[in-house]
């Protein structure tokens, strides 16, 4: 049984990996178009599924291994590193070749090293992972290349607005941006410590309120565009807010938690 329940977590792994291959299958296709990228956005969307349950179905049956943190930094690089580079290069970015190159290639070089660092932090001096802590240092990459996935998806419920060459140099800028953002030291939360309490309440109720905007406004599809560059903001601001306090002379209370 408890080998079946090793096996569990890392087919989930798999499936993500399925779901990244096939994205980039698509991708590669010649006469790829909007269509096919819409289809490879939401096969990455999958996987992003896959990658949130892998590790709460390996903590939940106890089967967390080094063997299971190795297998799921690989497969990450495949669907959040490669196919979503991909996607922006065949998207918009194959019309500044120059740029397009290098904002893809950055983006995939950032998540290689983002994933080499995170393995590290997070193993111990026997390879097993350790228990996550509340933050985490850099974007993980998940949330990194869902936002351009995200941006993909949004493009194709708004009849490809966001396909006009116009937003080509500022869609390979801000690829390069979440691309720094990975290998950078800001911390992000991972919401571990997340509880009932009035200010988690107030949380829950900002982010449901404002994605029920976002939808009446725009379409369904941007809530999700909504939601992870909200992550990617919070991060941010906190960091800034802490680089403030620290040049005052101030002790960040995120700082005081942490050790």
């Amino acid at each position: 049984m408890r080998k079946t329940l090793f096996v569990l977590p890392n087919a989930i792994t798999l499936a993500a990996v399925f779901c990244g291959f096939n994205a980039i299958r698509l991708m590669a296709s010649p006469d790829a178009g909007p269509n096919e990228f819409y289809g490879a956005a939401i096969l990455l969307i999958f996987s992003m599924f896959f990658d949130l349950m892998d590790g709460r179905v390996a903590r939940l049956t106890k089967t967390q291994s080094a063997f299971g943190l190795q297998m799921d930094s690989l497969a990450d690089i495949v669907s959040f590193g490669v196919a979503p580079a991909l996607l922006v290069y065949q998207w918009v970015g194959h019309r500044l070749p120059g740029l397009g190159l290098l904002a893809s290639f950055v983006f995939v070089s950032c998540a290689a090293i983002r994933l080499a660092r995170f393995n590290v932090l997070s193993s111990s001096d026997t390879g097993a992972p350790t228990k996550p802590g509340k933050y985490i240092v850099g974007l993980p990459s998940p949330p990194a290349s869902g936002v351009l996935i995200s941006l993909v998806v949004a493009n194709h419920a708004w009849e490809n607005r966001l396909s006009d060459p116009r937003y080509t140099i500022t869609l390979l800028v801000m690829t390069i941006g979440i691309a720094l953002l990975m290998v950078s030291n800001v911390k992000f939360r991972s919401f571990k410590d997340l509880g009932l309490n009035a200010g988690s309440i107030l949380f829950v109720v900002f982010v449901i309120g404002s994605s029920a905007i976002i939808w009446q406004q725009t379409a369904p599809q941007f809530v999700l565009f909504w939601l992870l560059s909200f992550y990617v903001l919070i991060g941010v601001f906190e960091s800034i807010r802490s680089l403030a306090l620290r040049l005052t002379g101030k002790r960040p209370k995120r700082e005081a938690s942490e050790h």
